[in-house]
């Protein structure tokens, strides 16, 4: 085993306990949960495995240090006392990533500038020369957080968001995160071990990651490029070692269905489920919720994501929208699981179903409720009488009916820290993002199909390719 380090995976609010999860099935050690962040410890083994297959991190940071400052020169004088010699040369291109949450430091982009020329100046003093600044695709990705007067430094090891996976050919209007859909698959305890309907699948985010998810295979894997795959460090037999290990795909007997009311939501769908290789599992039509009829729903899984109104207001069309969603849910998919994830809490309650269990998560700034309904057959009371209470009568219970191998159970590899400590995506003091970089690479096409050349782009191992 080589050399053991600190590693930083962020995600979204609500779903650090999975991460934590998703963290201890690869391996990571000393499991802390803070807030919107889970930081752990592994070899460069784990930090390669949790870029390919953590299905809710948006990204792994690795720190290289931490300190106090009082003002931005303070941070400069630290920022220079560091030895990039280890971690980049003079023809390394850089970026810097800031996120600062501060009373202190107000003025967020003179610090990110205060860093930038703290690099430039250590290597200007040894070489006479400094490395440059590249906005887009650098070859190392520096970020920078400060809650405070605490400053933390890390190296970006993933470069673009974990949620860009590779697959996306095709899109849709404000399209459910990838990290986010698989999150709340996993709260919701899917393993494969169902069917599953999303009857408002838009471009097939949900049908995707529930097909990668029942497979067990990577989300990584359809990733052209990694951050850390340009470190002076990166171990190219390792990785692809890692990357090409395909023994841990399971089979999945179930089946996958989405559909949706809208034409280009469709194609676009049907698009990334080819260009995810899982069309053998997962099926895709145009249709109505209301119009849909009756399925053999028993023990299956739906998921919803629906508009949530804040475009339209709160008007009666979207009251009345999910109002016939509750009407489908009841008469269509009778013996089922629901889970709706919505920001809109008003339109929820004219679903016109109980809500065995509400669970409270973000969607990019939207406060939103994730809602668990039981489709029981017959009366409440006798549903109640057969199975107990609604979180231990179903196969798709949520977190608290997740197996044991699905999150840490011991307390040495977990232990939650304390909530500012840990705080690396906390809302601000002042509106102090600041990149010293472009915005992030825009998804890129599945390569083609052959055997991945050195340093050059990944081929994935799709389903339908392996049986």
């Amino acid at each position: 085993m080589g050399e053991t380090f600190t590693m930083i995976a962020k995600t979204f609010k609500g779903l650090e306990e999975v991460l934590a999860g998703e963290i201890a099935a690869i391996g990571g050690n000393d499991i802390e949960i803070g807030r919107r962040a889970v930081s752990f410890t592994g070899d460069q083994g784990v930090l390669y495995r949790a870029n390919l297959w953590l299905r809710t991190a948006s990204r792994v940071l690795v720190p290289i240090t931490s300190f106090r400052a009082g003002d931005a020169d303070a941070v400069y004088e630290q920022v220079k006392q560091i030895d990039w010699n280890k971690y980049m040369d003079l023809t390394t291109t850089f970026s810097i990533d800031a996120t600062v949450y501060s009373e202190t430091f107000k003025h967020s982009r003179y610090v990110t500038y205060k860093v930038k020329d703290a690099i430039a100046d250590r290597f200007n003093e040894q070489y006479g020369k400094r490395p440059s600044v590249r906005v887009t695709d650098p070859d190392l990705y520096i970020n920078v957080h400060i809650a405070e007067q605490r400053v933390t430094i890390s190296l970006d090891s993933s470069g673009d968001s974990l949620h860009k996976r590779g697959w996306r050919v095709a899109n849709t209007e404000a399209p459910i995160n990838e990290a986010l859909a698989a999150g709340l698959l996993l709260l919701a305890g899917w393993k494969g071990q169902s069917d599953l309907y999303d009857p408002m699948c838009g471009s097939g985010t949900i049908l995707i990651e529930a097909a990668l998810i029942a497979l067990n295979i990577p989300p990584g894997i359809f990733r052209k490029h990694f951050a850390f795959e340009k470190w002076k460090d990166f171990n190219k037999d390792l990785f692809e070692t890692i990357s090409q290990d395909d023994s841990d795909e399971r089979e999945f007997t179930h089946h996958i269905y989405g559909s949706d009311a809208g034409f280009y939501a469709v194609q676009a769908a049907l698009k990334n489920v080819r260009s995810a290789g899982v069309q053998k599992y997962v099926d895709v039509k145009q249709i109505r919720m209301e119009e849909i009829k009756e399925q053999k729903a028993d023990g299956a899984l739906v998921m919803l994501n629906p508009p949530y109104g804040e475009r339209l207001g709160q008007d009666k069309n979207i009251l009345d929208l999910y109002a016939n969603i509750g009407k489908a849910l009841k008469f269509q998919f009778t013996g089922a699981t629901a889970w709706i994830i919505s920001g809109n809490e008003d339109a929820l309650k004219c679903i016109g179903l109980k809500p065995s269990q509400k669970l409270h998560l973000l969607n990019g700034e939207i406060d939103c409720l994730f809602n668990k309904y039981e489709l029981f057959h017959g009366e409440h009371k006798e549903w109640k009488a057969a199975f107990g209470k609604a979180s231990h009568g179903s196969p798709h219970s949520g977190l608290k009916a997740q197996p044991a191998s699905a999150l840490p159970t011991t307390t040495s590899r977990l232990r939650r820290g304390p909530q500012n400590k840990k705080d690396y995506d906390r809302k601000p003091h002042t509106d102090s993002r600041v990149r010293l970089s472009s915005p992030r690479r825009e998804d890129r096409q599945v390569p083609a199909r052959g055997k991945r050349p050195q340093q050059a782009a990944r081929v994935p191992r799709r389903p339908s390719e392996r049986r």
